[in-house]
């Protein structure tokens, strides 16, 4: 360079008192230095723009100014060059710098102009690469600007005007660029029109507004004015939407599956084929490459990744920059000879290089956390999608319980392990730095402390996935069962359960804990110090070495320190990757299973040779089906129960899979399940199900299913929001629904199991005529109609009789009249047409009463289904099962019937004050209280938390004694080259570092004790108050709210508050020390920290804790939220998924993975805080370093984080009004009661929950010991009600009940539920073994178990079982038909042996040989007890004592049956109906 300008002096750089940089250095290196920048940018940022193309902006104003000052640079240049040339044509020879200069700053301010129109063409708002550019320009340029005034000034004229004059513009133009750059240009002209009401700001952010996330500071003003709500958090950045994310996502991940394929393939077709038998048996299999979905993440997400390794690789690199800043800084305090300016240039460095550091690391952690959130929304999208097309099989294996926690806990695994990935590559390169720059200091000793550092990492990967895993599974099934646990008063068992899990749990964790405590146990600096100064005595200390090794220490510390965690992370995340890669892995249901395409003309479906089964290791559940059904036709299935009716529905929908043989079915299809599919959402939106509304149609769909009489009654109309599971309707309302839905879908094909039977007759009669029969609304629609009643088979097209998986007879119902075959036979004898004339006579007028009655109830209250006598039923049966080989319950049940796993107790309640059925959370709003931490430490144990605030402050204490220490020590003057106090002045000083590793580790410890005793009690608190809560409490509380209490906040709890308060402490602690010593250092300095504080705390408390508690309520709900809706679609996947497909699902999808977009602006609060307290600390350093010149400080906003876990706490709280106690110690009922069985209702009066209406009214009646009492009446008249406050599920408005003369209100409630038995409307059984399905108390003998399941008809299938009592129930006994189920609990029932028995609807769901076997049973077993029946046919309870009839919640008539039939009331009426009178 000297050659090109001639020679500079250095003296007249640096030891001068007025610096300046030589003429030559200025005109070259520094002019260069923007334009070698931008051309280096270059290509990187051309490639970035051909991908992300976002319309072209209108040649705006600004944009032509812009462009304008650009061309002027480049002319400005070219006559700087020009001038140049003139000279040399003139004789006088410039310098060939003058040349090349102009001409490469010429050329780059002429790309600079063309990129700014390219920028325009392709949408660029703000510019980052141009604004950084003309940046460096205007400080390039401030020497130049400086010299050229000092030297004008100096030798008193301008020695070159041309030229000086030319710079001046120059400058003054560069200056204008960048400010014109700051400003943003107006959208893009084509952009998609953003359609969210509230968008986010950061896409139309400029460049300094995201480098500062100046964008952000809106929302934190909104928040520090007010309490956020949902609807005031932006939409996501379209790259961030679920949409996109999940999409790219199962892109990538379908690649590496075809990539395994074909790997496979290929694999299979080059390998040798074996030449012997004996090869093939002795012969390895060849390792198929399973699809990674690491590979797929990677790919996915591969952009966001690179740009987060570069900001990483550059804040990385300037730690290492002021480390030695500090070096010369302290040389150049000890050197009394240096100029000032010296000292004010390395600290103005030592800012500028913090600053950078700051606004790098912010963005880093922005990009980082962001990308974080991605990992998790795309891994939760991937995951549900997955879950609606598994094969029965897997669904076998991966229960909603587990699928839900892939999920939460899983999927939330990698969105925390994706903040320390950098490290892996970062930590290393961190270390050997550090390493290099320690070695250059102190030598060989550095290899002492950075050994003991690496020793003390721990490797601690420790899985607690497992238990957690079945803690959720346990708790899902008892939210779901919890009416029959309190029903059989089984509570304590499934506690005792669920803590003998939690201790397992707690167990893990406290290893953990004490693990990560001991590794904090690290005092380096001491050891090689010490190494240092003992090996020779010409080791001086001084104050560089000393300083300066401390820094890079404490940077060397941050790796180390990470990699356990980093590591730890690493193996939970490996557990949760190969844990969500084999659930991707399952098979899934073949979407060719069933041929939509082409098919046979005149029909609609067809099945030829069909064998389908449930599961690869099941037998067939259907085999040699051959079915040929008609466009239009109207087609029964009859059959017993387990002879596969409903699967033969699931076989259509694709829900099973296919062994063999071929299914057509042509055109869209509705699917209306046995057990209704609600939505927790308005009747409105469950009857659309994503379709637009078309009124008259709506209307139409409304009116056939019999639901206008229940909109008058719904407060809100079809705006009535439905519960979960729809637990605000009667069962024959949720079945309507159901139906209503399938109407308005107006599809092709309708695949109806067996909807008549949650209905009154008369209201399946109007539905039949009105809907599915030949005058219905679906007239002319092919229409497949499961059913148990066998009224309606007359006008059916044609009838398929099932037994035993296989079609035993087919044809219309006169061929089958005709046919001589049993069913032909039953139908001639026992169909007369006189009875069915009658029946239709009386069917007209009761019907318009019947159906307002049916809207007011809230349980499937039947009278009867079959209007024809009980015996021919009966003998009907009787001959369908004969048809089979092996009988009812022998072959292999039918799994797919979902009797739902959290089915509620459904209530009668008639009106309700608002439409709003389940109460949404309350937001809190504000700071969170200092109850919540108070709350907290007393889970801890307030001595423990005391002294862990006492072990942080000691800690403190010390760190400052070593650090005053070292520096005195450094201060001590060398006496021939050595210090002579040196084991003296060590020994002070590994004491005080001893002291301050010790209480660190201690505090630790004590911590981890704290933490896990805290995770114990508020766990246990927990648990304890909702299994305490009455019924009423889960009925309008969504299960999704209450399992996300045990899984998403009990894991913040576990795994991230502990750490969260020590950071926190940690923080305080560093930056009240940092403060006490720079105070003490130069007093000048409080001077500053009285207005810094001020400020600090004026951001942090007023507007950063607020905003982030509501953001942090916010993000808890929306992730809740989405909870419950993942829950409910999984239940039911079959009947959302048959309305085709997933597309179906859209609606949903949308919901569960849409509550991303809360977790955004925490991410963003936290690094917009993070960087204004970066920047008060930056200028804390700057002060302190012009003062004093010797420390530094660290201000971080560990508070913060905190807020967020406080929230958590503040849920743990989420009580419920408790129900009576379990047992009353002074008042508990004698040994052997009941003795009589006497049950006696005294003026007694019961509404569902405070302000609803009364559902009895003071009812007195008394049951003698031994009789057995029908209880009957029309639907909505009360009947379950009663024997629900029979167990108390219920408790009394006024009035008692009274069992032998002992009023149940003063006994416990398991006092009283462990004596009365009930056999439950839904028969719930949980996935464990059978004998804990019977028996979970383990109170009685195996000879008492197998004679129950003798008496219950069990006997033979459990025996035939390999595992005998062992046998494991699937969660919620899929694997068990419902007959089966419902002789389980018969089973149980005989069991306890209890004085009173109630039955409530016990039969509604199964088939009448079933029944009969029930009834036979209950006749002989419970001949001495009192019973109780619901009556559901009512020639069960014909033969009863005495029949109970109610009628709007009073006794209408109480008498023997015989009685009643005489005297011609209302229950006349109902026997009438039933044909038994």
């Amino acid at each position: 360079i000297p050659r090109c300008c001639g020679s500079g002096d250095s003296n007249l750089s640096l030891h001068t008192d007025n610096p300046d940089l030589t003429p030559c250095f200025q005109n070259s290196l520094l002019a260069w230095a923007p334009c070698v920048y931008l051309w280096a940018a270059l290509p990187c940022y051309l490639f970035y723009l051909r991908r992300h193309q976002q319309g072209y902006i209108v040649l705006s104003h600004l944009s032509r100014l812009k462009t304008a000052l650009g061309v002027l640079l480049w002319c400005v240049s070219w006559a700087d060059l020009f001038y140049s040339f003139h000279g040399l044509l003139h004789g006088w020879a410039p310098a060939p710098i003058f040349f090349v200069t102009p001409l490469v700053v010429g050329v780059t301010m002429l790309l600079a102009t063309l990129l700014i129109q390219y920028e325009r063409l392709r949408g660029v708002r703000s510019s980052g690469i141009l604004i950084i550019f003309w940046f460096l320009c205007v400080i390039c340029g401030i020497i130049p600007f400086r010299s050229k005034i000092l030297s004008a000034v100096a030798q008193g004229r301008i020695s070159d005007p041309f030229r000086f004059s030319t710079f001046y513009i120059y400058f003054a133009l560069v200056l204008s660029s960048l400010i014109l750059s700051c400003f943003r240009e107006k959208p893009p002209f084509f952009s998609p029109k953003n359609v969210d009401p509230n968008p986010c700001p950061e896409a139309g952010a400029g460049f300094l507004s995201r480098l500062t996330f100046w964008w952000f500071t809106k929302l934190a003003i909104l928040g520090y004015r007010r309490p956020l709500e949902d609807r005031d958090l932006w939409a996501l950045n379209k790259e961030d939407c679920s949409q996109m994310v999940v999409q790219r996502l199962l892109e990538e991940w379908k690649k590496q599956q075809e990539q395994a394929k074909s790997g496979a393939g290929s694999a299979r077709a080059s390998g040798k084929r074996p030449s012997s038998e004996g090869e093939v048996l002795l012969g390895k299999r060849p390792r198929t490459r399973e699809p990674s979905f690491l590979r797929a993440l990677m790919a996915t997400f591969a952009s966001s990744f690179l740009l987060s390794m570069c900001l990483k690789l550059i804040q990385d690199l300037l730690s290492f920059v002021n480390p030695q800043l500090l070096s010369i800084l302290i040389r150049f305090i000890s050197n009394p000879a240096a100029p000032t300016w010296w000292g004010f240039l390395v600290a103005g460095l030592m800012f500028v290089c913090s600053v950078m550091q700051t606004l790098i690391l912010h963005q880093y952690y922005h990009c980082i956390f962001v990308m974080g959130l991605r990992f998790r929304t795309g891994i939760i999208g991937v995951i549900y999608r997955k879950a609606l097309v598994i094969t029965n099989s897997v669904k076998r294996e991966s229960t909603v319980g587990e699928i839900v926690n892939l999920m939460s806990v899983d999927a939330q695994r990698f969105m925390d392990v994706v903040p320390f990935l950098n490290l892996l590559w970062s930590a290393p390169m961190q270390i050997i730095l550090a390493m290099y720059f320690l070695w250059q200091n102190l030598g060989p000793s550095v290899l002492a402390g950075v050994a003991l550092m690496i020793l003390l990492i721990p490797l601690n990967g420790v899985e607690q996935m497992k238990f957690k895993d079945s803690r959720i599974k346990l708790m899902s099934e008892i939210l779901g069962g919890i009416k029959v646990l309190k029903l059989y008063a089984w509570e304590p068992s499934f506690l005792k359960q669920v803590e003998g899990i939690r201790q397992n749990e707690l167990k893990l964790m406290r290893q953990v804990a004490y693990l990560h405590a001991i590794s904090t146990f690290i005092w380096v600096t001491l050891i090689t110090l010490g190494v240092y100064v003992s090996v020779d005595e010409n080791n001086v200390l001084d104050a560089e070495k000393a300083f300066v090794s401390v820094s890079l220490f404490n940077i060397l510390k941050i790796p180390l320190n990470m990699l356990p965690q980093l590591i730890s992370n690493l193996a939970q995340t490996s557990v949760s990757l190969k844990r969500i890669q084999h659930f991707l892995s399952q098979d899934e249901l073949d979407p060719q299973c069933v041929e939509r395409k082409t098919i046979t003309p005149g029909y609609a479906i067809t099945v030829n040779n069909g064998t389908f089964t449930w599961a690869q290791d099941m037998p067939p559940a259907l085999h040699s089906l051959d079915i040929q059904v008609p466009k239009g036709a109207l087609v029964a299935v009859v059959g017993p129960v387990g002879c596969g009716k409903s699967s033969l529905v699931s076989a259509l929908l694709g829900e099973m899979e296919k062994l063999e043989g071929k299914v057509y079915m042509k055109g869209s299809v509705a699917y209306v399940p046995q057990q209704a599919w609600i939505q927790n959402c308005t009747l409105q939106e469950n009857v659309l199900f994503g379709k637009a509304l078309d009124p008259k149609r709506y209307q139409q769909a409304l009116e056939a299913c019999a639901l206008l009489a229940d909109l008058e009654v719904l407060p809100g109309g079809d705006q009535t929001e439905i519960g979960e599971k729809g637990i605000n309707l009667s069962g024959g309302q949720r079945q309507r629904v159901s139906l209503a839905r399938a109407v308005y879908s107006d599809a092709d094909i309708f695949l109806l199991d067996d909807p008549l039977s949650a209905v009154d007759a008369h209201v399946a009669k109007h539905i039949f005529d009105q809907v599915i029969g030949p005058e219905g609304v679906l007239a002319g629609k092919t229409r497949v109609l499961v059913t148990h009643g066998i009224s309606f088979l007359p006008q059916t097209d044609f009838i398929i009789v099932l037994a035993d998986g296989q079609v035993s007879e087919v044809g219309t119902y006169t061929a089958l009249l005709q046919r001589d075959g049993s069913f032909a036979n039953f139908l001639r004898n026992y169909a007369p047409d006189d009875t069915k004339d009658h029946q239709e006579a009386d069917d007209k007028e009761d019907e318009e009463v019947l159906l307002i009655e049916d809207t007011l109830s809230n349980h499937t209250d039947l009278t009867d289904n079959e209007p024809i006598t009980y015996e021919v039923q009966k003998q009907f049966m009787r001959q369908l099962s004969a048809m089979s080989s092996e009988g009812e319950g022998q072959g292999w049940p039918v799994p797919r019937r979902r009797v739902g796993t959290a089915e509620k107790v459904v209530q009668e309640a008639e009106a309700k004050p608002s439409r709003v059925l389940t109460q949404e959370e309350k937001a809190e709003t504000g700071t969170v209280k200092m109850s919540v931490y108070w709350d907290y430490a007393k889970a801890v144990g307030l001595c423990t938390t005391l002294f862990i605030c006492l072990l942080y402050g000691g800690q403190s204490a010390a760190a400052i004694g070593a650090n005053v220490w070292l520096s005195a020590w450094t201060d001590e003057a060398a006496m021939n080259g050595q210090q002579n106090n040196t084991s003296h002045r060590l020994g002070v000083y590994a004491a005080l570092g001893l002291l301050q590793g010790l209480l660190v580790m201690l505090s630790a410890v004590t911590m981890a004790v704290g933490g896990v005793q805290a995770a114990r009690l508020l766990h246990q608190a927990l648990l304890h108050n909702k299994m305490r809560s009455p019924q009423s409490f889960f009925d309008t509380t969504p299960s999704g709210r209450i399992l996300n209490r045990f899984s998403k906040d009990i894991y913040v709890i576990d795994e991230v508050l502990a750490p969260t308060i020590l950071m926190l402490l940690n923080s305080f602690y560093n930056s009240i020390s940092t403060l006490v010593v720079i105070v003490a250092s130069t007093p000048v300095f409080a001077v500053v920290v009285v207005p810094l504080a001020v400020l600090y705390l004026f951001v942090q408390i007023r507007f950063y804790c607020a905003t982030t508690a509501d953001v942090a309520w916010i993000q808890f709900l929306g992730w809740e939220l989405s909870y419950c809706h993942r829950s409910q679609t999984l239940i039911g996947s079959a009947a959302p998924m048959a309305y085709g497909g997933s597309q179906a699902m859209g609606p949903i999808g949308a919901v569960v993975t849409s509550h991303s977009h809360s977790p955004w602006p925490y991410i963003s609060l936290r690094t917009w805080l993070g960087s204004r307290v970066g920047f008060k600390g930056n200028g804390v350093a700057v002060v302190a370093g012009i003062l004093a010149g010797s420390y530094s400080s660290d201000l971080t906003p560990g508070l913060g984080t905190s807020i967020c876990h406080g929230v958590a706490m503040k849920r743990e709280k989420m009580s419920s009004s408790g129900q009576a106690p379990w047992v009353v110690e002074g008042n508990r009922p004698p040994a052997g009661w009941p003795p009589r069985g006497e049950v006696e209702f005294r003026n007694y009066s019961v509404r569902y929950r405070p302000g609803l209406e009364l559902v009895l009214k003071n009812l007195s009646l008394q049951v003698h010991g031994g009789e057995k009492v029908g209880i009957v009446g029309r639907t909505g008249a009360g009947k379950s009600s009663m024997t629900l406050c029979l167990f108390r599920i219920l408790e009394a408005a006024e009035g008692e009940i009274r069992i032998d003369g002992l009023n149940v209100a003063d006994i416990g409630l398991h006092d009283l539920r462990s004596q009365l038995t009930i056999i439950p409307q839904e028969p719930i059984l949980f996935s464990g073994t059978l004998r804990m399905n019977l028996d979970p108390f383990g109170t009685y003998s195996e000879e008492d178990m197998w004679r129950a399941l003798e008496l219950s008809h069990l006997h033979s299938f459990v025996s035939s079982q390999p595992a005998g009592l062992e046998f494991q129930c699937s969660e919620g006994g899929e694997n068990l038909s419902v007959g089966q189920r419902q002789l389980v609990c018969l089973a149980r029932a005989l069991l306890r042996k209890s004085r009173i028995l109630v039955l409530d609807e016990a039969t509604a769901a199964i088939d009448l040989e079933t029944d009969d076997l029930i009834q036979a049973t209950i006749r002989t077993q419970f001949e001495a007890c009192t019973v109780l029946t619901i009556a559901h046919r009512l020639n069960t309870i014909m033969d009863y004592t005495r029949v109970l009839v109610l009628d709007k919640g009073t006794i209408a008539e109480f008498d023997s049956p015989t009685n009643l039939i005489a005297a011609r009331g209302i229950f006349y009426g109902m026997a009438r109906d039933a044909g038994l009178a």
